[in-house]
């Protein structure tokens, strides 16, 4: 067998090298040489000493095809079907759930809550699944301490604290009915299901499996917030029959995080971009040959985006962000890109005692309650994927103490201000050219569809001139360069989730009114008073005849 060598690649050109160089010989580029893994012909795969292991994946229901191309019309397309992470917030933004051989990469910020999320799915799932968790970062005391507070600790969750990518991709290939270093036989009885104590099994050579943990889940009241599901961890008991999972197999396995593991085929340190990229490489070939649900927890750079190889969220299924300030209760799931759901789609959650829960009617999180109207602040109807939300858009506009005005926006697209005060002074003779503008979106929320420009500078008008909107007020629609009023997708859903949470009045473009509607003319829609505009003057003269 022949051993696998270690090569240095150019990021710009491919060229190859056998060290590394600060500067690509082939193409004289600077610090573009990446260390990655070349095999022989006859290596095994996905790794050295991993070749063993790697064949018992073979017939497990997976993703993979078999090898050689088939036609397109022969191929047996079969939709897979979603299973519930027991979590309704996720499975909106998973697309309806988890499936089986898919890959998921999850990234967020230090202490957001992604290993707390994760480790109440898997206690969802153990009852019915075989699961296991691969902790790189904690150790198993610091998970079993985790798992007891959020009431966690009966659940059937196998823990493996390891690094090394051979011996994670070991475990997944044995399952847990292959006699894993210090695992446990899953609870196959009714009795034991839903009581079991939590496995830790360590995957190590001489460690050992650590005690199980006993006790009952303590009971939590609920408390009367929009946040909805259980009352204790989010955690719901799945009912019908054991999934499609092959006997002796993990049906679900977290990697937290991807950035501690290692392989023994590469010299650099965990965490480089060769090193990641090359252990995602095969975990993922591991998952989907083996019809293995793998969710990859990633960090994030300072600026916050994933941290490692771009490659990383391509050869993923899924990609989700987790958002949301860690001084805030609540939390943001946005999908970025998604092969089996919608995109951009959002899951709002709910940081309690006994973790996350999901939030039931995200829109009153983002709206602020004011005895009275204040000047400055306007409720904007946007949409998060399929979800339609109502969002506070508040602006403060004051007179610049420097030379130069600052503009500074917070959840919403700074240069699309600058352009917005343009238009408002050109379309509308409203001039803030010698005045501070601040402008943000409550809660948190990071708008980045155009259709927020009418609210915004609805709230920049009733800031500078120091009125406040009529009580019960929302608007949506796109401002064009020539103080035009563009629609906006969906506005039907968006009108529909205003007058469920009771608003009396819409200013909304022309062309989303429903039909019958003329121009400038009130109409009823659900109990809300529609007022269709086509320009920011019509809009600005609206807003002086409501008030």
């Amino acid at each position: 067998m022949a051993k696998p060598q270690t090569v240095y690649i150019c990021s710009d050109c491919g060229g190859k090298s056998a060290k590394w160089q600060g500067q690509c010989p082939h193409c004289q580029a600077w610090n573009t040489l990446v260390e990655t893994v070349e095999r022989g012909a006859d290596a095994a795969r996905p790794g050295a000493r991993h070749g063993a292991a790697a064949a018992q994946f073979a017939g497990r229901g997976g993703l993979t095809a078999a090898s050689g191309p088939v036609l397109l019309t022969e191929v047996q397309a079969e939709r897979h079907a979603h299973r519930t992470s027991g979590i309704d917030e996720l499975d909106r933004v998973l697309g309806g759930g988890l499936v089986p051989g898919g890959v998921l990469l999850l990234g967020g910020d230090p202490g957001i809550g992604k290993s707390t999320l994760l480790l109440q799915v898997l206690a969802n799932l153990s009852a019915e699944l075989p699961v296991l968790y691969v902790s790189g970062e904690e150790s198993a005391a610091q998970v079993a301490l985790r798992a007891q507070r959020l009431g966690l600790k009966d659940a059937p969750v196998r823990l493996m604290a390891e690094t090394q990518l051979e011996v994670v991709l070991d475990e997944l290939a044995r399952g847990p009915a292959g006699g894993s270093p210090g695992g446990l036989p899953l609870p196959t009885s009714p009795a034991t299901r839903g009581r079991s104590a939590l496995s830790l099994p360590t995957g190590g050579e001489g460690r050992g499996g650590e005690p199980a943990l006993s006790g009952q889940q303590a009971n939590a009241s609920g408390e009367a917030d929009p946040v909805a599901g259980p009352p204790q961890g989010g955690v719901r008991p799945l009912g019908g029959q054991r999934a499609n999972a092959s006997v002796g197999a993990y049906s679900i396995a977290v990697i937290d995080s991807i950035q501690t593991v290692y392989t023994e085929a590469l010299s650099s340190a965990p965490g480089s971009v060769s090193q990641v990229r090359e252990c995602a490489a095969q975990l993922t070939r591991a998952a989907k040959a083996g019809g293995i649900t793998l969710v990859l927890v990633g960090h994030v750079t300072k600026e916050g985006a994933l941290a490692g190889p771009r490659v990383l969220e391509h050869m993923v299924d899924t990609v989700l962000y987790f958002e949301g300030d860690t001084q805030s209760r609540f939390r943001l799931i946005r999908a970025i890109k998604n092969r089996f759901g919608a995109v951009n789609e959002l899951g709002v959650f709910a940081m309690t005692e006994h973790g996350l829960k999901g939030v039931s009617n995200p829109s009153a999180i983002f709206l602020s309650t004011h005895a009275e109207p204040v000047p400055g602040t306007c409720v904007l109807a946007t949409l998060e994927g399929t979800r339609p939300l109502l969002v506070e858009v508040q602006a403060l506009v004051d007179s610049a103490a420097a030379p130069s005005p600052r503009r500074l926006s917070v959840g919403l697209d700074a240069a699309r201000l600058a352009m917005l005060l343009a238009v408002l002074h050109r379309h509308a003779g409203v001039a803030s050219g010698d005045q501070d503008v601040f402008v943000n979106a409550v809660g948190g929320v990071r708008i980045t569809e155009p259709a927020a420009d009418l609210a915004v500078l609805l709230a920049i008008q009733s800031s500078l001139r120091n009125r406040p909107l009529p009580r019960g007020l929302l608007a949506f629609g796109e401002v064009g360069l020539a103080g035009e009023i563009r629609p906006a997708p969906r506005g039907q859903e968006r009108l529909r989730e205003a007058a469920k949470l009771g608003f009396s009045a819409a200013i909304i473009p022309a062309a989303n009114a429903p039909k019958g509607s003329g121009k400038g003319a009130a109409r009823q829609f659900e109990g809300l008073e529609l007022h269709p505009v086509s320009r920011i003057e019509e809009a600005l003269d609206v807003v002086r005849g409501l008030g």
